[in-house]
Order: C-alpha cells, then sequence, then structure tokens
C-alpha cells in the first residue's frame, strides 16, 4: 500500500464507524514532527468499541430498547389504514362468488373445473360465526364487542383493526385475531368500524354499527 494513502484510508474508517464527517480546514503549516498515522485492524477496533459499550452499560441499553421494539410490534401492530369510527350506520351486501381464471386439473391432467366456472363457497360451507372488526383502542368498541359474544353465545370472532389483541385474550381468556394489512377490511368493503359481519343466505351481510355510550 502506498504511505501516503494509509492516513486517508484511517480517517475514513473512524468517519465511518462513528458516524462523523471529517471538516475541511485550511492548511496551518508543520507546528512540530509528525508521524504517520498507523493503520488500524478494522475488526479489532470494532471489538473494542463493542467492549467500551458492554462496560458502561450502553450496549445492555440498545439491546433492551431494541427488544422493547420489538414487543410493543407485536402487542400493537399497525393500524389498518383508511378506517374511520362509524359516522353513519350502514347494511351492505357482499357476494364472494367467484370465477375461475384457469382450468384446474388433477395430478393426472385430467380437466376438474373449466376456467370461467362459478363458485360461491357459501355453497360448501357457512359461516359458522360472526366476525366483528372493531378497533380495541376505543373502550366503548371493546365493550360492544364483550356484550356481542355474549349475546350470541360465543358464536362471534373478534377482529381487531387497532389496538393491543395480547391484552385482550389475556383479559378475556379467548382468542382475539387482528386483520393483518387490512386484506379483509378491504375484501368486503368495510370502511367504518365497528362492523358485524353475518351470513344471509348465499351473501355476508355487512353492517357498521354506531358505536354504543
Amino acid at each position: 500500500m502506498n504511505p501516503r494513502m494509509r492516513p486517508l484510508l484511517a480517517l475514513s474508517t473512524f468517519a465511518l464507524l462513528t458516524g462523523t464527517t471529517p471538516a475541511h480546514a485550511a492548511d496551518a503549516g508543520v507546528i512540530g514532527p509528525t508521524y504517520e498515522i498507523a493503520e488500524p485492524h478494522l475488526l479489532r477496533f470494532i471489538e473494542q468499541r463493542l467492549r467500551d459499550k458492554a462496560a458502561s452499560g450502553e450496549l445492555q441499553r440498545l439491546e433492551q430498547e431494541a427488544r422493547a421494539r420489538g414487543v410493543d410490534s407485536v402487542r400493537n401492530p399497525q393500524p389498518v389504514a383508511d378506517l374511520v369510527t362509524t359516522q353513519a350506520k350502514r347494511t351492505f351486501y357482499f357476494d364472494p362468488t367467484y370465477v375461475l381464471d384457469r382450468n384446474v386439473s388433477d395430478a393426472r391432467g385430467r380437466l376438474m373445473f373449466a376456467a370461467g366456472t362459478r363458485a360461491n363457497p357459501l355453497d360448501v360451507v357457512s359461516l359458522s360465526r360472526r366476525l366483528f372488526f372493531f378497533d380495541a383502542r376505543d373502550p366503548r368498541q371493546v365493550a360492544q364487542a364483550r356484550s356481542l359474544m355474549l349475546h350470541y353465545d360465543g358464536k362471534v370472532k373478534p377482529i381487531l383493526t387497532a389496538g393491543s389483541y395480547l391484552d385482550l385474550m389475556q383479559a378475556w381468556h379467548s382468542p382475539v385475531y387482528y386483520d393483518q394489512h387490512g386484506l379483509l377490511t378491504r375484501r368486503l368493503g368495510i370502511r367504518q368500524v365497528p362492523a358485524l359481519v353475518s351470513q344471509e343466505g348465499k351473501q355476508l351481510r355487512i353492517d357498521e354499527l354506531e358505536v354504543k355510550p
């Protein structure tokens, strides 16, 4: 390595590890004896930094903060976007019928269902429990969910759109679900919560309910 490059590499390595940028200054001339800057061993430098942080307690603090962030992300998932508390109650219907966009064959290549076939899952299986979507950050909606679960003798599946499902599971001693990324509410066309989904014939009835005080 060219000896003239070593000071530059040492300075660049320090800037990379400390997050600082070398400042520019005018040449003040030589005011004393000069020495060549030894090129630090990168791994040893990092190890020393880690030992220093461990000795000062900073490393443990960083680990605790990272653990706390992880726990918080599990306890409080990202709220489903574009949902609001019900302003005006609304009832509408969702037809789950879908149309195959390609042929479906068995393992031997024999045609089972042709493209264009229409199918409704409710022809095969019924909705065994109502679905109740609500924001657990609102105590009124939490109370409404609990009331509906008791009214329908537990045949209601509570699905959060915001708030901590873990806290509710611990309080209720029963499963609580979360609409991850809003997949269900978007699919069903729900724009307001709380919302109750039930089956009527071969369709799903969706009631966006007023929040009870």
